[in-house]
């Protein structure tokens, strides 16, 4: 026997009864609390009174179009505001990267001098004297010269086309190819020397000057630039590195270590390769007899920083205009700088990069297509440390996280 008066004692029927004798309409206020209070809500299913549920408020903005309107509009105009700011601060945001990267490239040699008992800020002080001597060596040599070699060029250009004329590679191409060989070499001919079309080509006397003074006033932001960076790069670390929480700031000090270590041994890996390019150039040029050898060092030094296919670039084109001379200087000249490349690519590059991480030979063409396609010269040179960057971050973090997964 159950006492009557407990609540454990009710019957099925008594139990019931409030569920039952619920109204079957009433006020909002009655279907809310129906729908919030589990006594009230028939067979334990949740009563829908027109509200959004708590954490989707998207689909209760559907209910004032007006506000999603603007909120959306506004949200567009500001992405269409930032995406203008970041297109005309282009220039800049180029003349950070590359001074940057030229911090990145310096670090080594002033962490040597620092391993040697000498302090960073005069070890900054003599890796930019020596930079500035080389240079000014470099421009002191080399500006005049072009100058000379580039007035030459044109002005003996009927006399190379005439000698290239009467060699045995033209009397084959027109032999194969028949008299469309001779109307293409005299319409060249006729290009080149038009001086109008020289500076059409240019873009007129006022656009190269103007091009020239840009020029020049960038490589002085990016110098100054790069100096405050690379005295400033152990704070900026350190500063980078606070970003990460407490517990990863170890590991987060580690990567930040290999990522910058290895890509100032990637630039100056790459700017050292580079000068053994342009000095090999040089010398073939000049002892083969072949034109312009300061113009073809300059022109090696700049092709073959282009990671992995510079090389091949450059001794495509230097044998392509060494043919106007002759073809065996041409053949020895694809020869030797063949044999180069070899020794290049198995001897001299695994000591210089032996501190630079690895990438696949896949990754660093697409990396150097991607990059030269959206920032030039520049684009290719720094493609390939970032893309090292990320596989870094991949092995070390993302990696891990997904092997920990069961």
């Amino acid at each position: 026997m159950t006492d009557p008066s407990s609540p454990l004692g009710a019957t099925a029927a008594e139990a019931a009864e409030p569920l039952s004798a619920a109204p079957a309409a009433g006020t909002d206020s009655q279907v809310v609390a129906s729908a919030t209070d589990p006594a009230l809500v028939p067979n334990g299913q949740p009563v829908f009174t027109g509200e959004a549920p708590e954490g989707k408020t998207f689909w209760a903005n559907l209910n004032s179009p007006f506000r999603l309107g603007l909120v959306l509009t506004l949200g567009a105009l500001a992405a269409v505001a930032l995406g203008l700011a970041f297109w005309n601060l282009s220039t800049i945001i180029i003349y950070v990267v590359f001074a940057l990267f030229a911090a990145l490239g310096l670090d080594p040699v002033v962490r040597w001098f620092g391993r040697h008992n000498v302090s960073r800020a005069w070890a900054i002080v003599i890796v930019y004297t020596a930079f500035a001597v080389v240079l000014v060596g470099i421009l002191l040599l080399v500006v005049p010269t072009l100058v000379k070699q580039i007035t030459a060029f044109f002005t003996d250009l009927p006399q190379t086309i005439a000698t290239f004329q009467s060699s045995d590679l033209y009397g084959w191409l027109s032999d194969t190819f028949g008299s469309q060989v001779g109307t293409i070499t005299d319409q060249v001919e006729k290009f080149l020397v038009n001086p109008a079309n020289i500076a059409a080509i240019g873009g007129g006397v006022v656009n190269f000057a103007i091009n020239v003074g840009t020029t020049i006033s960038g490589l002085i932001i990016v110098l100054v630039l790069s100096l405050y960076f690379l005295a400033g790069l152990p704070a900026m670390k350190v500063a980078f590195n606070r970003f990460a929480a407490a517990r990863n700031r170890a590991k987060a000090r580690v990567m930040t270590d290999q990522i910058t270590d290895s890509i100032g041994a990637y630039l100056m890996g790459m700017v050292v390769l580079a000068f053994c390019n342009s000095v090999v150039a040089f010398l073939l040029h000049l002892f083969l007899g072949l034109p312009f050898p300061a113009l073809m060092g300059v022109l090696a030094f700049l092709i073959t920083l282009i990671p992995l296919i510079g090389s091949v670039l450059y001794w495509l084109t230097a044998t392509t205009l060494a043919l106007f001379t002759g073809w065996l200087p041409a053949l020895i000249f694809a020869i030797i700088y063949l044999i180069y490349m070899q020794l290049e690519a198995y001897v001299l590059t695994p000591k210089v990069m032996n501190k630079a991480i690895s990438v696949p030979g896949a990754l660093v063409v697409i990396g150097a297509m991607v990059g030269g396609t959206l920032l030039g010269l520049l684009g290719a040179l720094v493609a390939i440390p970032v893309t090292a960057s990320i596989l870094l971050i991949i092995k070390q973090v993302f990696i891990p996280k997904q092997d920990a997964k069961i």
